[in-house]
C-alpha cells in the first residue's frame, strides 16, 4: 500500500475550540500526524510527499467557490481589521440554511469578513489562522495523490490527511474540518468508476459528507458512528436519514450507543460492507478516525487497538480500489499503535 503525507499540512495550528462552553486548548494538533507518520516508518512503510501541481480544479468540483475565495482570503481580511483576535471565529450563526435536503445555500449578501465566517464557519471548532488554508489544500492534495495511486493500478492507497475533512460541507467548515477530503477523493474516483463508496468509520457522523452527496446515487455514503441524540454533530446521523431526491436510498447511518466496544462496531461495520456491496460499488474511500479509542479524549465508545486492526480487516473485505483517508483520533498516544494497526489489519486482508 502507497502512503502519502504532506509536510505543508502542519503548518496550520490551531489554538482554540469551545468545548462545552470553555475556550480550550485545540485538539487538532500537528503532532497528530508527526506521531503517526513516524509510527509508519517505524513500521517499514514508505511515506511519500504528494506533488506540488495538483491544483485546485477537483477540490473545486466538490466545494463551492464563495466558501473557496472565503478560505483563501479569509486570514488576511481577519487580520486587517483593528483590534482582531489572534484567529478568525464566528460571532453570529445566521439561521438561513441548507434544508433536510441537503439543497445548495445562496452566497451571502454580507461582503464583512466578520458575516462571512459565521456564514462559512459553522461552529466554534473551526478557527482560522495563518496557515489554514495552505494546510487544507494540502490535506486535499494528499488525499488527491492517494486516489491517483488507486487510479493508476494500486489497489489501496492511504492519505495521511490533517486538517480533517468529513464534517466540511460544500459551503461550511465544521468540526476541525475545512475542506472534505473523502469526498474530494471519492468526485476524483468517478473519472474512472462509475459508482463509488464512502465508508466512515469516525467516531463522528460524516455530516459535511453526507451532505455533499445527499441527492446523488452515484456516490453512496454508509456510516458507523456515536448515535448524535448528545453527540456532535447532533443534527444529522441519525437512522432514518436515507438521502433525497436521485439519492434516496443510497446514505445509511448505523448510529452506536455511547459505551459500544469492538463487537458493536464490528456487527455494524458488516451491516455497512453488505449495503455497499448491494450499491455495487466499484471503488471505495474510507474515512478512518480512531477517536472512537477507549482512550480518546472525544470518546464514548470503548474501541481497542486490536478492534482497529478488525476494522481494516473488516473494511478490505469488499476487495475494491480504496483510499483510505485519515480523519479524527486525538491521543497522542495511541495514533501510532492504531494507524498501524488499521493499514495492517486491511493489508493482511487484501492478500487473502
Amino acid at each position: 500500500m502507497r502512503i502519502f503525507f504532506s509536510p505543508k499540512q502542519l503548518a496550520h495550528r490551531p489554538q482554540q475550540f469551545m468545548q462545552v462552553g470553555r475556550l480550550v486548548p485545540h485538539l487538532e494538533a500537528p503532532e497528530r500526524c508527526e506521531r503517526m507518520a513516524e509510527s509508519l516508518r517505524r513500521a517499514s512503510y514508505v511515506v511519500e510527499t504528494p506533488r506540488d501541481d495538483i491544483g485546485l480544479d477537483a477540490i473545486a468540483r466538490v466545494h463551492d467557490s464563495g466558501y473557496l475565495e472565503f478560505l483563501r482570503t479569509a486570514w488576511a481580511r481577519w487580520s486587517a481589521i483593528k483590534g482582531a483576535g489572534p484567529e478568525m471565529l464566528p460571532n453570529a450563526h445566521p439561521y438561513r440554511g441548507a434544508g433536510d435536503d441537503f439543497a445548495p445555500r445562496r452566497t451571502p449578501r454580507a461582503a464583512s469578513p466578520v458575516a462571512q465566517a459565521s456564514w462559512y464557519l459553522g461552529d466554534l471548532a473551526c478557527p482560522i489562522g495563518p496557515h489554514t488554508w495552505d494546510a487544507a489544500v494540502a490535506a486535499a492534495h494528499t488525499a488527491l495523490a492517494a486516489a491517483e495511486a488507486v487510479l493508476a493500478g494500486e489497489h489501496a492507497a492511504y492519505a495521511l490527511c490533517r486538517p480533517p475533512g468529513h464534517h466540511a460541507m460544500a459551503d461550511r467548515a465544521g468540526g476541525f474540518c475545512y475542506l472534505n477530503n473523502a469526498a474530494i477523493a471519492a468526485e476524483f474516483l468517478l473519472q474512472h468508476f462509475k459508482r463509488v463508496a464512502i465508508l466512515d468509520v469516525d467516531t463522528h457522523h460524516g455530516d459535511g459528507t453526507q451532505s455533499i452527496f445527499y441527492r446523488r446515487a452515484d456516490v453512496q455514503c454508509v456510516s458507523v458512528h456515536v448515535d448524535p441524540t448528545n453527540y456532535y454533530p447532533f443534527f444529522s446521523g441519525y437512522a432514518d436519514e436515507y438521502g433525497a431526491g436521485d439519492g434516496e436510498g443510497y446514505n445509511l447511518n448505523l448510529p452506536l450507543a455511547p459505551g459500544s466496544g469492538d463487537a458493536e462496531f464490528l456487527d455494524a461495520l458488516d451491516e455497512a460492507v453488505e449495503a455497499i456491496r448491494a450499491h455495487r460499488s466499484e471503488a471505495l474511500a474510507i474515512s478512518v478516525g480512531f477517536d472512537a479509542h477507549t482512550r480518546d479524549p472525544l470518546s464514548v465508545l470503548k474501541v481497542t487497538n486490536d478492534g482497529y486492526r478488525r476494522i481494516g480487516d473488516a473494511a478490505a473485505a469488499l476487495k475494491v480500489p480504496t483510499v483510505l483517508v485519515q480523519e479524527g483520533g486525538y491521543n497522542l498516544d495511541l495514533l501510532g499503535a492504531n494507524v498501524v494497526a488499521f493499514i495492517g489489519g486491511f493489508n493482511l486482508a487484501s492478500r487473502l
